[in-house]
């Protein structure tokens, strides 16, 4: 156990290097404030202790760089605004968001970012805003969204192709065919809403398949993009879904309020990530910055501020 372990405080979301393998750098949003490893997950720092704040900043997203190996870039949502690093989190610049101040509640970062510099900002009460700099400006885009209550987002692995990106709010799903620059709302039924949770194959341009995880009524897969959608897990099996991830075509994982799912065939069959595997609280993010398979490293975090290698 480790300095964060210690701060009983909600971890709410990882951001790992594309690199992880080799240079096993990891990041931990939390109310305390943002958190890096340099070990693969062994210690963590607050990286923002350069800022030299008399109060704790918390920090409720992070994301990195597709090209972190190259650029360094590093961003992490605070109150009101987005700060940026170029050297791994080691110094910050800030760029406002808009006044009143929004929460914000994901970070998404185009796939082809060294070429359009393009991030897109998700918030509690506003909407979306859109960086095209790199996160130096940010300007409110919210045409078609009828509902600013974004609780997550995701963006096309194929982006610099189909320009897709999708939205998870208190009403449903919207998707945006545009690079964000107007929405229209999926065909998902409100009464599953609000959806908590999205993600994406990563071979989306070809099998157009996403999972759309629930706060009540469970885990619902689609095939076509979000034309129509089947129930995959049931809410009795998970309480509500708090992430999902796809990092391969096949496997699936999913986080329930208090247990971990896989699934190893795109979501048809699912068995527990580990039997007998306990918590002491709510479970918020997972990272598996390597993948599924046997022996890579998986981590939870909870609400009580813990964090998890399982």
């Amino acid at each position: 156990m480790n300095d964060t372990n210690q701060i009983v405080d909600p971890v709410y979301n990882f951001a790992a290097s594309p690199a992880f393998a080799s240079d096993q750098i990891i990041f931990a949003a939390r109310a305390s404030g943002l958190y890096r490893s340099m070990d693969g997950g062994q210690s963590w720092q607050n990286a923002f202790d350069s800022l030299q704040s008399q109060e704790p900043i918390p920090a409720s997203w992070v994301a990195v760089s597709p090209s972190f190996a190259q650029d360094q870039q590093v961003f992490a949502a605070v109150p009101g605004g987005v700060l940026r690093s170029e050297d791994g989190g080691q110094t910050w610049t800030v760029a406002m968001l808009a006044t009143p101040t929004p929460f914000i509640t994901a970070l998404v970062i185009s796939p082809n970012y060294a070429v359009d510099h393009l991030i897109l900002a998700a918030t509690m009460e506003d909407g979306v805003f859109r960086s095209t700099d790199g996160g130096a400006h940010w300007t409110a885009w919210n045409f078609g969204l009828f509902d600013l209550h974004i609780y997550c987002a995701v963006i096309s692995p194929d982006f610099s192709r189909d320009q897709t990106v999708y939205l998870g709010t208190e009403s449903g799903i919207f998707r945006s065919l545009n690079g964000g620059l107007g929405w229209r709302e999926v065909d998902f039924s409100v009464e599953h809403a609000p959806v908590l949770s999205l993600a994406l194959s990563p071979n989306f341009g070809q099998n157009n398949t996403l999972f759309a995880g629930t706060e009540s009524a469970g885990l619902f897969r689609s095939g076509d993009g979000g034309q129509t959608w089947e129930k995959v897990i049931s809410a009795e099996q998970v309480g509500s879904v708090s992430a999902v991830l796809n990092p391969k075509s096949v496997d699936v994982l999913v986080l329930g309020d208090e247990i971990i799912l896989v699934s190893r065939d795109a979501g048809k069959f699912w068995q527990n990530w580990q039997d007998h595997l306990q918590f002491e609280d709510q479970l918020l993010c997972l990272a598996a910055p390597q993948g599924v398979e046997s022996g890579a490293p998986l981590w939870v975090g909870l609400a009580n501020g813990e964090i998890m290698q399982v």
